[in-house]
């Protein structure tokens, strides 16, 4: 049994139930094994237990008032898992299905995302089981004020610094921002996704899925290809997906489908950006209003967006989405390149069948690291008390992924997996935490 087996034969064993956390981890684990055998010295330091484990998690109860006067209590964390290369960085999500396993997957997937953009940011994730969906302005706020009154004492802008997630924008931000000055008295640059007024950068907003666009452009682009004239399938229709539809469309490419969590919008014509920014982020309604509002498009029910033919397919909606059936559906009609938006949203299985059946598979430690790099981008900017154009931060937004793809790449046929980005990223991003653990000696 190699180093990498032993490890990962482990954790499945001590954390059967935190599924989502043990399959990320044995996604990479499967591919960094080279790594290991060119530095034996890793295993002589129990590098890999000590990667696999978070460095702190932190847990407590998030009490709150709603609009009726009743009391609500929820449950906040946060998972500071490696600050090997910087302080930690990871998003903050509130919704329903969190708990600690799914964090642990989230925060253990930073580590290496956060490693490819060479940026020096650790790896770290929190949230709580809070759902923003149907609360009030004055709830969200009450919410977000208690949450911080206890993860304040957690974080800094040289220790922690959290972002926006899944249920977790720039009004959630602002008010999480506006109780840690209040209480702390400083200003500091102690969360990123801030407001422009306070100290936030621009394009921030558009980074994930902006991001996203770039990474498949220059894998595209390394082939002599282009998203000009593509057909794209996209999943999701929040901030990820806007901006990754919004920049296909700007390069040629067609997207012609979106989702949420109860159906997707299949529009031939294709998806009419304004229109669809005006119902999920002005008027925070279904796709059902895109549908009413837009003759050209079909609403469905439920799951499907994988079963419409495409060149290429972007999921940028949640872990697991994109099942082998799913896998199977794209190879069949077409599809040549899947890029992931979300964390994880493509099964191991369907990953797997994707890439046996030649499909150009770009993994989301790699191609959707875009928020985080220009998250550390706003941080730089808040530490020189400055503000870069939109311009400024789009072109080293371009660069940074352009260099992950490159250094994937090159890690990939080092490892004598020519074109396999899964096993690159994994290797790229290892690599460098790693010496930096090793250099730092047991701690």
């Amino acid at each position: 049994m190699t180093y990498t087996e032993r490890v990962a034969a482990d954790l499945k064993a001590r954390y059967a139930d935190q599924p989502e956390f043990v399959q990320a981890a044995t996604e990479v684990l499967d591919s960094i094994q080279p790594a290991l055998d060119a530095h034996p010295e890793y295993e002589q330091v129990a590098l890999l237990e000590r990667l696999v484990e978070p460095e702190r998690v932190i847990q407590f109860r998030v009490p709150w008032v709603d609009d009726s006067g009743t009391v609500q209590v929820n449950r906040g964390y946060r998972v500071e898992y490696n600050s090997a290369i910087g302080p930690y960085k990871g998003g903050l999500r509130f919704h329903p299905s969190v708990n600690l396993g799914i964090l642990k997957f989230l925060g253990f997937e930073q580590i290496f995302k956060n490693s490819l953009t060479t940026l020096p940011i650790g790896g770290g994730k929190g949230g709580a089981d809070f759902d923003p969906k149907g609360k009030s302005d004055r709830e969200v706020m009450a919410f977000c004020q208690s949450f911080m009154t206890e993860l304040q004492r957690h974080i800094g802008a040289d220790t922690d610094v959290p972002a926006g997630d899944i249920g977790v924008g720039a009004r959630e931000i602002g008010f999480m921002y506006g109780q840690y000055k209040r209480i702390r008295d400083e200003f500091t640059g102690v969360l990123t996704g801030k407001g422009l007024s306070y100290g936030g950068s621009l394009c921030r907003t558009q980074a994930t899925g902006y991001g996203l666009v770039y990474f498949v452009e220059t894998l595209l682009n390394d082939r002599s290809d282009s998203f000009d004239g593509k057909t794209v399938v996209v999943s999701g229709a929040g901030n990820v997906a806007i901006y990754a539809i919004e920049k296909a469309q700007f390069l040629g490419a067609k997207v012609v489908t979106c989702s949420d969590s109860t159906g997707w919008v299949y529009d031939p014509d294709g998806i009419d950006v304004a229109l669809l920014k005006d119902v999920k982020e002005v008027r925070r309604e279904r796709l059902t209003a895109y549908a009413e509002a837009r003759p050209s498009a079909e609403y469905h029910e439920g799951t499907g967006v994988w079963s419409v033919p495409c060149d290429i397919a972007l999921p940028c909606a949640t872990q697991n989405e994109l099942d082998l059936d799913d896998a199977k559906a794209l190879v069949a009609n077409g599809c040549t390149v899947v890029g992931e938006g979300a964390n994880m949203p493509t099964t191991r299985s369907a990953t797997a069948y994707l890439q046996e059946n030649g499909v150009a598979f770009c993994p989301g430690k790699a191609s959707n690291a875009g928020g985080v790099a220009v998250s550390a981008l706003e941080m730089s900017q808040d530490s020189e008390r400055l503000s870069w154009t939109f311009e400024e931060v789009d072109d080293r937004l371009k660069k940074i992924m352009a260099g992950i793809y490159a250094n994937a790449s090159k890690a990939a046929l080092d490892a004598g997996k020519p074109g396999d980005l899964v096993v690159g990223a994994n290797i790229a991003g290892f690599l460098k935490v790693a010496d930096a653990m090793y250099a730092q000696g047991i701690v």
